[in-house]
């Protein structure tokens, strides 16, 4: 392939990746943005494969390597469940960084093409920040990858004096990037390159461990952004334009989404990364603050639930991460269409964190068919809980706790949570008392107009679903 026809591929690939961007904005569309997305990625790929840049000599290597990536892809695909979506893309993530690091240090070692001058040190600090980059991507990954998955606990590991020793490890990588640019032989480089390595890789450890499990949907959309730089970064490197103008798009969507997470929480960027809340769950926890739950917690049963179902007019069915675990979509799905076709109005309310990953919940009811037209964001239908007659959480905790409103000393004061508690009936779905990821209690379950249906979600909302057809 000539150098003309593979920069048309790379210009005909990044208005795929941008149309596949603007796709993946809207359900209706996501298919046909992934679809854009397939595309583009398989011109860029074969464009690179044959274009100028790689020899004969190098192809086979090149489609091994794709062989072996792409068979662990479509076995991970197959049997990667959708609860562990988060921690997949998580690891994903470590693996871009772990590229660019990797790309970094062939990139120095690589003298084939020697450089002098200011072009010399351009490409120098290209290394040095691909690097800086693309360790810290790897590692915080990493960390990432075991709190979603629960082999980490979610409680934030708030050392003394971290934000000095932040600052203390900030200096060194400086002054050994400066050794760096003025070493004289590639190996005297070597050294402040691996100084500086170690620095990141300490870094991104500890900084996604004091960030609390309240906190991951913005780790995972941070991640992410950091991914699309430590691409980018790599493209530079390598002199690819195609690669800098991707990891761009990643990079800038991935810090949007960010904003957009911290917005939902009523947190800001740098109090995350400075150190988030959130406990490990699975334990009752003390109300915070001033306000104590007040009433008892009223529980029903499925038949109990079906009826109050029947009754209803209009319902709105709030999902959470315990959806997800127990795989209930498919079933909550049955339910809905059988009230559809009863005339009662259903809808879905999507907080912007539900879960664990931004959009989690999205995806999930769309592999169980769920029509978009009735999946609404959380602003959408806020107002509609007055006129609601049931208002159905399904293993929702923290996005749906009154306390972000009324206790001003609570952990997730200020956060914008769907309020379930103004419709006429709620029913909250959980195993337990347990708190959620925040590690709060929520005074909604001790509410007047409030019902608790104990139990697994799925085997619970079966139950539901035979009683909702006898």
């Amino acid at each position: 392939m000539s150098a003309s026809l593979a920069t048309v591929s790379y210009i005909g690939a990044t208005i795929l990746f941008i149309l596949s961007l603007g796709g993946l904005s809207n359900p209706e569309t996501s298919r046909r943005g992934n679809l854009y997305g397939i595309i583009g990625m398989t011109i860029a790929v074969l464009a690179t494969v044959f274009g100028p840049r790689v020899t004969m000599a190098g192809i086979p290597w090149i489609i091994g390597a794709m062989v072996v990536g792409g068979g662990i892809g479509l076995y991970a695909a197959r049997v990667v469940k959708m609860t562990q979506m988060p921690e997949l893309v998580a690891l994903m993530h470590s693996l871009v960084g772990l590229a660019a690091a990797l790309v970094g240090f062939a990139s120095y070692i690589d003298t084939s093409n020697p450089l002098a001058g200011a072009e010399k040190s351009i490409h120098e600090v290209e290394i040095y920040l691909g690097i800086l980059i693309g360790a810290v991507t790897f590692s915080g990954s990493i960390i990432a990858f075991g709190k979603l998955s629960g082999k980490i606990g979610g409680k934030p590991l708030l050392l003394p004096a971290r934000h000095w020793m932040n600052l203390m490890g900030l200096l060194v990588v400086i002054i050994f990037g400066w050794q760096f640019l003025h070493a004289e032989s590639v190996s005297a480089g070597m050294i402040a390159l691996t100084v500086m390595t170690v620095i990141s890789l300490l870094f991104g450890i500890h900084m996604v461990m004091a960030i609390g499990g309240a906190d991951m949907p913005v780790v995972v959309s941070m991640l992410n952004s950091y991914s699309g730089w430590a691409a980018a970064a790599t493209g530079f490197m390598l002199s690819n334009d195609l690669l800098i103008v991707t990891g761009a798009l990643v990079g800038s969507s991935g810090a949007i989404l960010s904003y957009i997470m911290c917005r939902a929480m009523a947190r800001n960027f740098i109090s995350v990364i400075a150190g988030g809340f959130g406990t490990g769950g699975g334990a009752p926890a003390a109300a915070s603050g001033d306000v104590q739950p007040a009433g008892e917690v009223v529980a029903v049963s499925a038949a109990e639930t079906a009826e109050l179902l029947r009754e209803a007019k209009n319902v709105i069915i709030v999902p959470g991460y315990g959806m997800a675990v127990a795989q209930a979509q498919h079933t909550v799905y049955e339910i809905t269409q059988h009230l559809r076709e009863k005339g009662v109005n259903v809808r879905f309310g999507i907080h912007p964190v539900a879960g664990r990953m931004p959009g989690h919940m999205n995806v999930l009811l769309a592999e169980a068919k769920v029509p978009y037209d009735i999946v609404f964001e959380m602003d959408e239908l806020n107002q509609d809980f007055p006129n609601t007659d049931v208002a159905m959480v399904i293993g929702a905790n923290d996005i749906v706790n009154p306390a972000a409103q009324d206790d001003p000393n609570s952990p997730i004061a200020g956060m914008p949570v769907l309020e379930v508690w103004k419709a006429k009936t709620s029913i909250v779905m959980k195993r337990s008392m347990a708190s959620g990821y925040a590690g709060v209690d929520n005074p909604l379950f001790y509410k007047e107009n409030n019902r608790m249906l104990f139990g697994d979600a799925k085997k619970m909302l079966e139950e539901v679903f035979v009683a909702l057809k006898s």
